[in-house]
């Protein structure tokens, strides 16, 4: 067991969970830029905050990020984190236009508005699986897009939700265009901040004693 109270079967039963939503969100993202997209879940870990940095990178790197409160019967709050010029090559695949960038500012309402749907688009599959395993109620806020110093990205989250709890259930998830041809795929985060109280009802739904 792990000091989050989280087991290594807890985080294969939410590993299953996250790869069946970017399963959904792959479909979603193909439909909208009108290619076959993938998407994947190498791993999923429980990251004490003091290590939440690390996981970006350096602390001076610049990355992108949409912030979204879950509200509902396990409420918390999801980061969908991209580097800075990782996000822009996802929003001009949207938007079709090389100065939509969120690596060198001024941000285009553009797309801060494509970087959010993509982030609407991701947690919403996600929390739809989640939602279809477990029964729970799971109701996603608006997407709210930050562009700056991963440091500052994480510092903005440990600020707010630190009071509620110590560790963040990182999602990490690859994209790509599905090709016979290798091509370079985009690395993400999903960091998902639950409240203390939301552990209990979440594992007991999917049928995992906390004690297991």
């Amino acid at each position: 067991m792990k000091e989050s109270g989280f087991s290594e079967k807890h985080l294969d039963v939410l590993k299953e969970i996250a790869n069946i939503g970017a399963g959904h969100a792959a479909t979603a993202l193909s439909q909208l830029l009108n290619k076959p997209m993938d998407m994947n879940v190498p791993s999923v870990e429980f990251v004490p905050f003091e290590e939440m940095n690390d996981r970006l990178g350096e602390e001076e790197a610049v990355v992108a990020a949409a912030f979204l409160h879950v509200n509902g019967d396990a409420p918390g709050s999801l980061f969908f984190i991209l580097p800075a010029e990782d996000a822009t090559t996802l929003v001009q695949e949207l938007t079709l236009n090389e100065e939509d960038t969120l690596h060198t500012p001024p941000y285009s309402d553009m797309a801060v508005s494509a970087f959010n749907e993509v982030g609407n688009i991701l947690a919403g599959s996600y929390l739809s699986a989640l939602t279809a395993f477990t029964d729970l109620k799971l109701y996603p806020s608006p997407p709210q897009t930050a562009v700056d110093l991963a440091m500052a990205i994480v510092s903005h989250g440990l600020i707010a939700h630190s009071e509620h709890s110590d560790y963040a259930l990182v999602i990490d998830t690859k994209i790509s265009e599905k090709s016979h041809v290798p091509i370079k795929g985009i690395n993400g985060h999903f960091f998902f901040l639950p409240n203390p109280e939301s552990f209990k009802p979440l594992l007991h739904s999917l049928g995992v004693q906390l004690d297991g």
